[in-house]
């Protein structure tokens, strides 16, 4: 297959500037709708924005040309929930900062912001851009709390502020929350309706700070919720919370969500999920199976794909690849890939549509194949560098006669 061919290459400058122009010509684009994929395209992005989608566009000599020589195209990935910026080295405590233990443990903390410890210059950060994912849900991690703390959706530009769309406040409702707190989901739910009740002005606060209560009063107006619950009876539980409280929320894990697939359309309560978990690890997923995002799909369920991974972040391609071994459609899967979280979260426009943001992919083979390759990342109409730390590795010491002196020589 033919090489990709830059016709007119301008200086590639810091991804967080202006959105530049670009032409990509002769693509097989995946728009990320539904939609039949659209052969031999052309798409034109203008200030960082998509303007046009056509099969043939002619444009003047200061606009770059690639040429993707029939490859497919996407828009660029979301990463699912992860800690990418928050969480450099797990092992090394001070480099973690997602989540809060022993902090004032009889209250709950849902002002705890982690979009405040974000660091864009993280190396996880280009790690995963340049697999073709550009932009990820920042979350709050398991502390010891059934509320874990609030985040939202985040753009791997490495700029200082790429956050975008709503507020997003974490709430653990898993077994492994029933353990944390009291013993018994009981117990766990006890404590979420009394935080709850403390959401109203004058309330008397016991589980929450004062800047507590402004949170989840201003999260409960606008922002969304998200809980982490695999067992089908917990699922059903979070959709009978958030009728009571008025409130927006979206499922993270849902090992077992198919069983209430029809309960999950009927609210329009999406599901973020790993489409690879099909054993009974625990007693919360004994009902997990390989086709859970296919019914999911067919009951008109809104799907996203989530590893629960930061470091393999890069991994939810293999999740959607499996989903479309399983019955999903590969539209579907692409849509869950690029365009879904999106609109679930209230971000910027994504996918391949006029007006939507110019972050693509081109890719080395169908996108959802493990063996494919990001050939070209596309970040508001700049081509990313693709570098990172792991290619400078590979680049300094992964050759026989390297450029770069070596740190040491093998005996």
């Amino acid at each position: 297959m033919k090489r990709l061919g830059i016709a007119i290459i301008l200086s590639i400058f810091s991804l967080t500037a202006a959105g530049q122009n670009l032409l990509i010509t002769n693509a097989t684009v995946h728009t990320g709708f539904d939609e039949a994929v659209i052969k031999s395209a052309d798409i034109l992005i203008r200030n960082g924005t998509i303007v046009t989608i056509d099969d043939s566009i002619t444009v003047n000599g200061q606009t770059p040309i690639l040429d993707a020589a029939g490859r497919h195209v996407t828009g660029a990935l979301f990463a699912g929930a992860t800690v990418s910026g928050i969480s450099e080295v797990e092992a090394v405590r001070e480099a973690v900062d997602s989540e809060y233990n022993a902090l004032f443990t009889d209250i709950m903390h849902p002002e705890f912001d982690v979009r405040t410890a974000f660091n864009p210059h993280s190396s996880v950060i280009p790690i995963t851009r340049i697999e073709g994912f550009s932009y990820s849900l920042l979350s709050a991690t398991r502390g010891d709390r059934s509320i874990t703390g609030q985040g939202g959706l985040v753009r791997f530009d490495g700029g200082y502020d790429s956050f975008e769309g709503k507020t997003v406040v974490f709430v653990e409702v898993s077994g492994h929350a029933a353990r944390t707190v009291g013993g018994s989901r009981a117990v766990h739910w006890m404590l979420l309706q009394q935080a709850f009740s403390e959401r109203q002005r004058n309330a008397e606060l016991d589980l929450l700070t004062p800047i507590g209560q402004k949170t989840l009063q201003d999260v409960s107006r606008n922002g969304i919720f998200v809980f982490s619950a695999n067992r089908a009876s917990d699922i059903m539980q979070v959709l009978a919370f958030a009728a009571q409280h008025a409130i927006d929320v979206v499922i993270h894990g849902g090992r077992e969500a198919w069983l209430v697939a029809d309960a999950l359309a009927q609210t329009d309560t999406p599901v973020m999920l790993n489409a690879l978990d099909n054993l009974p690890s625990d007693f919360d997923s004994l009902g997990a199976r390989l086709d859970n995002a296919a019914l999911l799909h067919q009951a008109g369920v809104s799907i996203m794909f989530s590893s629960g991974e930061t470091h393999n972040a890069r991994k939810v391609r293999q999740l959607a690849g499996s989903a479309v071994a399983n019955g999903l459609p590969l539209e579907a899967a692409i849509a869950a890939l690029t365009t879904t979280p999106a609109q679930v979260f209230s971000g910027r426009p994504r996918g391949i549509k006029k007006g939507s943001l110019g972050d693509l992919v081109i890719w080395s083979g169908d996108p959802v194949e493990v063996t494919t390759l990001a050939e070209q990342v596309v970040m508001g109409g700049r081509l990313d560098p693709m570098v990172s730390r792991q290619t400078k590795l590979r680049d300094r010491y992964g050759t026989t006669t390297p450029t770069l002196p070596r740190a040491y020589v093998k005996p």
